[in-house]
């Protein structure tokens, strides 16, 4: 009998690293550069690849290369294969000590303000040994990051079909809203219109986002156009100080700011704009200590918040 080619010997992790970075950098250059390793380490390994399957994995252009249909497919494997390899090791070490482990959190806006803080704070009670690491990003990216396994699990805004090989579980639901610093001229009007925030600069989440679209859904069905007067930001801390310092608007969800007595909710709505807030976890993966116990503190810091939902 023979042994499947991957099985013969030849194939070596330092393949699927390659082909991780190659896919996910678009370039040899940045593949190297990712790995800190040279460009021919990166072309030599590469070439064995292909050898050893016997297809081309990539199409190389003058701005640098793109997976074929073999190359996708195979990206998809090796990452499975990492993230096993990352889960295994992990999963020892918790084994040889429960107190410690660590987690790898991906997160963005809608998570990172109340919900993912609270968690981990109720979490490092019971494991003060345990650590959280806390990486954030646009959705796309994040997903790729559970893909290959350098992310535990992903908290934040639910949209759109489930990707492949995630799962999902909503946490609690969200309304978005027009919020400024307590300063604004704007701020304490019991009543406005869209058209009374036209003259003010706005801050959009990124082009990338699936609020920006519905955002720029919302403007066109009133007849207005995306302020041009805007900046595009996605983190927080950015955004919560651009409203403290300038007279800008931005679109946020609900529970942002709520408690911060330096921001203020616009009278303006924008249903029907929403979003679930809740985690994606990798659909076969099997789930370490670590993991386990931050998903239970997100189901505890999620129930306090739609208790404080209730009471708003």
């Amino acid at each position: 009998m023979h042994s499947p080619r991957l099985l013969d010997g030849r194939l070596k992790l330092r393949h699927l690293l390659i082909v991780d970075a190659l896919t996910e950098q678009g370039s040899v250059v940045g593949a190297a550069a990712a790995l800190h390793v040279t460009q021919p380490v990166v072309t030599r390994g590469l070439h064995d690849l292909e050898t050893i399957l016997g297809v081309r994995l990539y199409d190389r252009g003058p701005r640098g290369i793109s997976p074929t249909e073999f190359g996708t497919a195979f990206t998809g494997h090796a990452r499975a294969v990492l993230a096993q390899l990352t889960q295994a090791t992990r999963h020892v070490e918790e084994i040889a000590d429960a107190r410690r482990g660590h987690v790898v959190v991906g997160t963005h806006l809608a998570g990172s303000n109340l919900l993912l803080p609270r968690a981990i704070a109720h979490l490092k009670t019971s494991r003060p040994l345990l650590t959280v690491i806390v990486r954030e990003g646009t959705p796309d990216s994040l997903l790729v990051e559970l893909t290959a396994g350098r992310v535990d699990l992903i908290v934040g805004r639910l949209t759109g079909p489930v990707a492949e090989g995630t799962r999902r579980r909503t946490l609690y639901d969200e309304s978005i809203r027009l919020v400024v610093g307590a300063h604004h001229p704007l701020a304490g009007h019991a009543e406005l219109a869209l058209a009374d925030l036209a003259a003010y600069p706005w801050i959009l989440p990124g082009a990338e986002t699936v609020l920006r679209e519905e955002l720029e859904t919302f403007f066109a069905a009133r007849g207005f156009e995306v302020p041009r007067n805007r900046v595009e930001a996605t983190s927080f801390l950015t955004v919560r100080e651009l409203l403290n310092e300038t007279e800008m608007i931005a679109a946020l969800p609900g529970l942002i700011g709520a408690d911060d007595p330096r921001l203020t909710t616009l009278p303006v709505s924008l249903e029907p704009i929403g979003h679930s807030v809740g985690m994606t976890l990798a659909a076969d993966r099997r789930l370490g200590p670590a993991t386990e116990a931050l998903i239970a503190s997100l189901d505890t810091a999620a129930a306090r918040l739609r208790e404080d939902q209730r009471h708003r």
